[in-house]
């Protein structure tokens, strides 16, 4: 099984953000899952064909078959599994990103966790996306703001790919939303709550909690806590400081609030989070 695969140090863009890419060629009937992701996952099959299986809201199973040209979304929290054709086999690269405007962006083009499955429409604008996944997946080197640059290319194909494409008008509530977001990303360190979030906007816990929702898909909480563990997990990766003081660095004094915070978005403990992706073995 031939397979490249980049882990993205590019974890502190708040609209934006990249978290892993790559390209894989399967073997025969190779699957992955039943899974759950912390972030979306855009497939795009370049070759072969197999089946994607996921679980709607509700709990209910759906098969699809997919061959080259398509692709599947999964989505954050959603159960998926994928097949590869036994005589057949797919290929396929892909890209984990999120972000305040990754909600957006997919809503756009018709994707969701409802509706995960790529067909696009207008060809021209495939081509394009398909270069700007396979540029991501080989300049690897190149700088975060540099990748981050192709991911916005890479959406924007995306979405012109599947819909006639024409841009909303900006909202009055994207300027609460970036106020919160900014004050998040300057005092997520300290001891913050959701009301200290809302009246940095100037609005009410309750009207701020509404919009914050509906914008970004996450609870003020939600994003809160997601975003000290993604600059934690950034720490562990890239420093030697003990887990204690990364801990204290994300506004987590107490270190077993911050080891349970931590597996609740990654499913593991911070320590061995820092192993697996510290292993210079690891692909």
């Amino acid at each position: 099984m031939a397979q490249d695969f980049t882990m993205f140090p590019s974890m502190t863009f708040v609209d934006l953000g990249m978290y892993q890419f790559g390209r894989e060629d399967c073997e025969p009937a190779h699957s992955f899952g039943p899974a759950i992701r912390n972030h979306y996952l855009f497939h795009y099959i370049l070759g072969g064909k197999g089946i994607f299986i996921w679980k709607d809201s509700r709990g209910h199973d759906h098969t699809e078959q997919l061959r080259a040209g398509q692709g599947f979304l999964i989505s954050p929290g959603q159960i998926t599994t994928y097949i590869a054709d036994d005589r057949f086999p797919w290929e396929y690269c892909w890209i984990e990103f999120d972000g305040l405007r990754a909600k957006e962006s997919l809503e756009l083009m018709g994707l969701s966790a409802g509706q995960p499955v790529y067909n696009p429409v207008h060809h021209e604008f495939e081509e394009k996306m398909k270069e700007e996944m396979l540029y991501i997946v080989k300049n690897k080197k190149e700088t975060p703001f540099h990748l981050i640059g192709h991911l916005y290319v890479f959406l924007d194909a995306l979405t012109r790919s599947v819909t006639d494409y024409r841009p909303a008008n900006s909202k009055v509530r994207d300027f609460y939303i970036k106020e919160a977001l900014a004050y998040i990303d300057n005092n997520y360190m300290h001891d913050i709550s959701v009301e200290d979030i809302a009246e940095s906007s100037g609005l009410n816990r309750s009207y701020f909690g509404k919009i914050f929702r509906e914008s970004v898909g996450k609870t003020p909480q939600e994003f809160l806590i997601g975003y000290r563990m993604i600059k934690a997990a950034e720490l562990l990766r890239l420093t030697q400081y003990p887990v204690g003081e990364i801990g204290c660095a994300v506004g987590y004094p107490n270190q077993l609030h911050f080891s349970r915070a931590f597996k609740s978005v990654y499913g593991m403990s911070p320590r061995n989070w820092r192993k697996l992706n510290t292993d210079p073995k690891k692909k």
